[in-house]
């Protein structure tokens, strides 16, 4: 389960587009760990395997992008609702019966959709879902880095074992 416990409370952040170029070489790394995991099934945690581990980066990576593209479009976000521990599991289980090659395609569209919007001046604040706090583009970007290098540790991990 994704209890990574990152630090929500950031001070001095870097530019915009430092983030974003920090994230792209983040997800880039992703992209490669998983094209060439030799076994998906690895346990990572408990109760996930690595496949489940990029479908859960994947189902906040949907989310985040989607909501980045509303408020571009001038749309409202359709923001996530429920218990974190509860979307994380449910994140998980809607990409189940997905191959990991598709996992990983879908998590890369998440992620050239947030490469096309992420830096328009637009985007100001935004929440990750009901009831979370509005974060600055720039928090948000850094959890997000943040968030995907915790599990892509613990992944890599997992494949030494």
């Amino acid at each position: 389960m994704c209890r990574s416990g990152l630090n929500l409370n950031r001070v001095n952040m870097e530019p915009r587009e430092t983030l974003l170029e920090r994230l792209n070489e983040t997800a880039a790394r992703l992209v490669d760990f998983y094209q060439s995991l030799p076994n998906p099934v690895i346990p990572v945690y408990e109760r996930w395997s690595a496949k489940d581990v990029l479908a859960h980066l994947t189902f906040w990576h949907e989310s985040f992008a989607r909501n980045v593209d509303d408020l571009v479009n001038g749309r409202k976000p359709s923001l996530l609702k429920g218990r974190l521990a509860d979307l994380n599991q449910a994140g998980v289980e809607a990409l189940a019966l997905l191959s990991l090659a598709e996992v990983l395609e879908r998590f890369e569209k998440a992620h050239a959709i947030l490469q096309r919007n992420a830096l328009n001046p637009a985007l100001t604040l935004l929440r990750y879902r009901q009831g979370s706090r509005e974060y600055t583009v720039e928090e948000h970007l850094e959890l997000v880095n943040d968030h995907i290098n915790h599990h892509l540790r613990d992944a890599r991990k997992a494949l030494k074992k």
